[in-house]
């Protein structure tokens, strides 16, 4: 069956299951599963190309040999299996003395893993679904797991939990291009979610890859972080499925959680692409890892200021989407723009218009691209317009990377145009660092102040109800007066 169909004739035998909750629960069902069975299906390939792979899972543990079986256990045997027997397994692995990298990776997927199916017959029904309609190690499976991952990301976002992680696809492609990551260089998303922008990384870096070395290169690239157990379980997932056998290096954690003076000349990147949680509030302390300066408990906050502390001095250069509160917020926010003018090159920002992030948030966002070693002389601002057919974008209408043809024509010119205006650093400064520059070549009508407009409202309501008294008055005379002959 497609791949897309897949997720749904899962789903259906999940709905029939009491201990399933939701959706949120069956998505991160489905996807431990699917996990398990990819990892079993990439042991099998690196054990045809290196025969002293060894698994570090034990025999009784690995997919093969307790999963892969449609006659295999089900019911209370099933059920009694994954709940005392694999699970407690694989989360020892994580903290496990001598387990290899491998392991440590399941180790780390299934800390805060359940099974939340009680019905050992229908977890059975489920095994086998994806045992009979997924090889990913048929190259035709492993490239159709996008739909998966797709439909996967569709029910989250139903399920009204993804927006915090999900970014579309084509403003992290037109991100990393922009960025450019070369092969050698360290590329972190220190939100990753469900790893969306390392993908593109490793997609953009495969192209210059030649040799055996040149892989280990980029595995060794891609950094990542994400908090929350389920994308960061997508995100090891899409690794594997693009590449990267070992994923040790997304790491599951709360990037702010570790202060910033601990960071040192090792911790920093060459490259960071990210779509940092904005709107929301840390938890109390975690705003004491930050100097006093950049002491706030709004998140986007936290990670610019971790951005900025975490980028190479001669190499190091961002993209980070941020809600238009960031531009002309203050406090916090304006001693965070006033050291981005001073020691970095803010060279552009992308002006993204209203929908390309719906339904999850109706607030305008923008593209900050910015380069260690400021002081920066001039923002360019680069608004970005809809499609001549669009309103607005939707479900049915989404942003397309095609649409991002007219900032990647414009780049390297800098030439001003409809789209792109200018300012310098010195009239910024002036603006006490806000950076909500709008577009000088649209006219903007100005309609006068509310309050007289609102006197005006009413001095014209009142005369047009005046003339509709008097209408009425000399109407009803007229009518007397025509009954009266």
């Amino acid at each position: 069956m497609p791949l897309s169909t897949l997720v749904k004739t899962i789903q259906d035998i999940m709905r029939k299951d009491v201990g399933v909750d939701g959706d949120a629960q069956r998505i991160s069902q489905m996807v431990w599963l699917l996990f398990l069975k990819i990892f079993d299906d990439r042991e099998e390939e690196w054990q045809i190309l290196n025969p002293n792979y060894k698994s570090p899972l034990q025999t009784r543990f690995r997919w093969s040999n307790w999963a892969a079986n449609p006659e295999g256990d089900t019911g209370e045997d099933l059920i009694d299996f994954v709940n005392n027997d694999l699970f407690p397994y694989l989360k020892r692995l994580a903290i496990t003395v001598g387990v290899t990298p491998h392991g440590k990776v399941v180790g780390r997927v299934f800390e805060d893993a359940y099974n939340y199916m009680k019905s050992g017959t229908l977890l059975r029904q489920v095994i086998n679904t994806i045992q009979e309609d997924v090889d990913f190690n048929a190259s035709e499976d492993r490239h159709l797991f996008n739909d998966i991952y797709e439909k996967i990301l569709g029910d989250l976002r139903s399920a009204g939990n993804a927006g915090e992680y999900y970014t579309p696809r084509a403003v992290t492609q037109f991100m990393v291009d922009m960025i450019n990551p070369q092969l050698g260089e360290t590329i972190l998303d220190p939100a990753c979610g469900t790893g969306g922008f390392l993908v593109n990384a490793i997609e953009h870096m495969e192209k210059q890859v030649k040799t055996t070395q040149d892989k280990i290169v980029l595995q060794n690239s891609i950094q990542g972080v994400e908090k929350k157990p389920l994308p960061y379980m997508l995100s090891i997932t899409n690794m594997m499925l693009h590449g990267i056998d070992v994923p040790v290096k997304i790491r599951h954690d709360n990037t702010l959680s570790r202060p910033l003076k601990d960071y040192g000349p090792k911790d920093r990147v060459d490259c960071i692409i990210t779509n940092p949680p904005f709107g929301g509030m840390e938890e109390d302390g975690i705003e004491t890892n930050f100097l006093k300066k950049y002491q706030t408990r709004e998140t986007a906050d936290l990670f610019m200021a971790l951005i900025m502390h975490l980028l190479k001095h001669d190499t190091g250069r961002a993209a980070v989407v941020l809600p238009d509160g960031f531009l002309f917020g203050e406090g916090v926010k304006t001693t965070l723009k006033k050291e981005l003018l001073k020691e970095f090159n803010l060279h552009t920002i992308v002006r993204l218009p209203n929908g390309v992030f719906n339904p999850y948030t109706g607030i305008k966002t923008n593209l900050l691209f910015l380069e260690k070693g400021g002081p920066t002389k001039n923002v360019w601002f680069v608004e970005h317009p809809y499609p001549k057919e669009y309103k607005s974008y939707s479900k049915g209408k989404p942003l397309r990377i095609e649409e991002f043809d007219l900032e990647k024509k414009w780049w390297n010119k800098r030439n001003t145009t409809e789209f792109a205006w200018k300012v310098s650093a010195k009239e910024i400064r002036k603006r006490n660092y806000n950076l909500d520059c709008k577009n000088p070549h649209v006219t903007v009508v100005d309609n006068g102040d509310p309050v007289k407009l609102m006197k005006g409202y009413k001095t014209l309501t009142e005369k047009i109800q005046s003339t509709r008294d008097m209408l009425k008055l000399e109407l009803m005379q007229a009518l007397s007066d025509n009954k009266n002959r």
